[in-house]
Formats: structure tokens, sequence, C-alpha cells
């Protein structure tokens, strides 16, 4: 059975920072919930196209793979690994991944980026689709009720709340 989740957040930071943010691979392990230790164990990257200039920023475009590993069931030590490819990728509008290998069936996540002002403040709105299959019939759905649900929203509640932060101290260097 698939699923659909959707988590949407403003920030009140120029779009193409915040594009910028999220396209670096490097900065997943700091939006993640620490009791996750999520780790990048690799990276290979194939760089998008430059709109008018160029950045030192690694930025994952169309092709790149992104290995990261997890705590599965924090505070035991077992963990998993994740393998994302990067499907589509335009600047400062939307990149999407799938999973190539981790737990589930079947992921799409598609990031969203939107500029919007907010009581005179320019800002972006971040929104997150994600399409995923459990997989397992019967005991997939009782996965999805009990723990991958509220797991989800705990990841994306975490990111709501550090993002900003992060973002006031993000140096962004060259342009796209």
């Amino acid at each position: 059975m698939a699923y659909r989740s959707e988590f949407v957040e403003w920030v009140p930071f120029p779009l193409e920072h915040v594009f910028l943010f999220f396209a670096n691979p490097e900065n997943l392990p700091r939006i993640m919930p620490p009791a996750r230790d999520t780790r990048i164990e690799g990276l290979k990257l194939v760089f998008p196209p430059s709109l008018s200039g160029s950045t030192s920023v690694p930025l994952a475009g169309v092709g790149s793979e992104i290995i990261t590993s997890f705590r599965l069931a924090p505070p035991l030590p077992i963990r998993g690994r994740w393998i994302a490819r990067v499907t589509e990728f335009e600047w400062n509008q939307h990149f999407a991944d799938i999973q190539i290998q981790g737990p589930f069936k079947a992921w799409l996540h598609r990031h969203e980026l939107t500029s919007e002002t907010r009581n005179r403040v320019n800002g972006t709105v971040v929104r997150d689709r994600i399409e995923y299959e459990i997989g397992f019939g019967v005991l997939g759905g009782i996965a999805q009720t009990l723990f991958v649900s509220r797991q989800m929203r705990s990841t994306f509640t975490h990111r709501q709340r550090v993002l900003e932060e992060l973002l006031s101290h993000t140096e962004f260097e060259g342009t796209v």
C-alpha cells in the first residue's frame, strides 16, 4: 500500500540560500534528529548545471547518489543504510530523490521551494512531498500505524525546530 505525507514550513531566508542549503547533501545529518546519528558514508555527486555563476558548495544534481547510515532504533547501536538518488533538479524550485536501497519498498521525496513574504519579511516556503511503500502486507500497515508515520512526523518536527538556526549560521559562497 502506498502512503503519502506532506510537510510545510516557512523560513525567513531568501529562496536561493534555502535551496543551496537543501541541495547540499552534507547538510542532511544537521537536520536529522541527533538520536538517529545520521552519517554520510559516501557521495557520488553529479553537479547541476550552473545558472549564472559558480559555487564551491557540493550540490547534488540529477544522478547524484547519497549513501547514509542511521540508527534504526535509538538508543540501540544497530545501523541501517540508505542510498538515495537525485532524479530531478530545477534551480530554486525543486529537486527529488528516490530510495535505491533502504528500509522502504519504495520512496519518492520531492523538495519544493517557493518565495513568500510574510509580515513584510521575504522568506521561503519549504514543502516536502513524500510517497512511500513499506511492503510486508498487513505487517507493513501495522508498522505504518505504530511507528513509521510517527517517526516521520518526529523527524520533520525536529527539522522545523532547527532549520532557522542552521540557516542563520550557514555561509553561502558563490552564486548560482
